[in-house]
């Protein structure tokens, strides 16, 4: 039986474990540090995830507290906004949660974000934990504690950083994923790899046949390897004041690109489309190879991820990236790769320069 643990700390004090299992049976276990048979618990999940997991997640947890709530909204990115939050609030105060009891946010980033966001304002803190079902959420949006929803379009501009006191991943929910959201996650692990861990990347690059086919102990490994990376830059950055920021790469293009396509591109998606862009740039520079970004560019390749898009204009998606939360004094902190397993903050980047990945 599949066991993984992860301890995340401020300073050498734990905040919170990440449990990677096979299974969602073991979470009981990891529930009683939190006495839940005194406390009111409500489960945070979208539609489609509902009918997947929701009748084991209540069968398992109705028994062992005080009273379980469900809350239901329609999936998808154009639903993490206020009113979504706003419809959870009425729905807790309508049931009486206090601050003693706990959300649990069973899904993906939409998921994630818009359940952590409304446990760090409701009653000015709740307790929250993540049961994350989704690759991308796995491995990067679950873990660190920034949470947030989408604010007239623009992506995660309000938001908290607010710590959860659990993640639980069962890598088994990767398994019900669709091809293109399965690979949507594969941008953000690649990303992992290439802003922090050469070695990690190679892993990547020698078993992506092992990891298409979603091989169990392929997907331990990955998953194991891109939260502790996470993990490891949360720990030393816990509000993007350094190197947190590398976390951002290819997020400067990828949300601008988001934003522009209406969303109708999945966030990894983007972030891959992004990725591949700031790596050309990061070869003008002369910080990576030719042979090392054709290397980059074929892996993302590999997993089928989109070029960019034919309808938007270089110029718009350099404009909006203006628009971005990563500005900072009038200029985008802008992330590149100093070599593979390095990225490194700039602040001197161009439009200009910004144009050339799309020549």
């Amino acid at each position: 039986m599949l066991e993984k643990r992860l301890e995340v700390k401020d300073a050498s004090k734990k905040i919170y474990d990440i449990v990677i299992k096979d299974n969602f049976e073991e979470i009981l276990k990891e529930l009683e540090q939190f006495d839940i048979a005194k406390r009111k618990l409500c489960i945070v999940t979208e539609r489609n995830v509902a009918s997947y997991y929701l009748n084991e997640f209540q069968e398992l947890l109705e028994p062992h507290c005080s009273k379980l709530k469900i809350f239901i909204f329609q999936e998808g990115e154009e639903n993490k906004n206020l009113q979504t939050v706003q419809q959870l609030y009425r729905f807790l105060i309508r049931h009486e949660f206090d601050r003693k009891d706990m959300l649990i946010a069973l899904g993906g980033g939409v998921t994630g974000d818009l359940t952590g966001f409304a446990a760090a304002t409701y009653l000015r803190g709740i307790d929250f934990i993540q049961v994350p079902t989704s690759l991308l959420a796995q491995v990067d949006s679950s873990i660190g504690g920034k949470t947030g929803v989408d604010f007239m379009s623009y992506k995660n501009m309000v938001g908290a950083f607010y710590m959860p006191k659990l993640v639980y991943i069962n890598i088994n929910t990767l398994k019900t994923l669709s091809e293109r959201q399965f690979h949507s996650g594969l941008g953000e692990v690649i990303k992992h790899g290439l802003i922090q861990d050469a070695e990690y990347y190679r892993w990547i690059r020698d078993n992506r046949e092992k990891i298409a086919a979603r091989e169990p102990d392929a997907l331990a490994i990955m998953v194991e390897g891109s939260c502790r990376i996470k993990r490891a830059v949360v720990e030393e950055d816990p509000k993007e004041q350094g190197i947190r920021a590398y976390l951002n790469f290819g997020h400067t293009f990828g949300h601008s690109i988001e934003k522009l396509m209406d969303f109708k591109l999945a966030h990894g998606e983007c972030v891959a489309i992004g990725a591949v862009l700031a790596s050309k740039m990061s070869l003008e520079r002369g910080y990576i190879s030719k042979e090392e970004y054709e290397e980059i560019k074929e892996i993302f390749d590999y997993f089928d991820f989109p070029d960019v898009p034919a309808e938007l204009d270089c110029c718009d998606i350099i404009a909006e990236t203006r628009h971005d939360k990563k500005m900072e004094h009038g200029s985008i902190k802008f992330v590149l790769l100093k070599e593979i397993g390095k990225a490194e903050v700039f602040r001197d980047v161009t439009e200009e320069e910004m144009s050339v990945p799309f020549k």
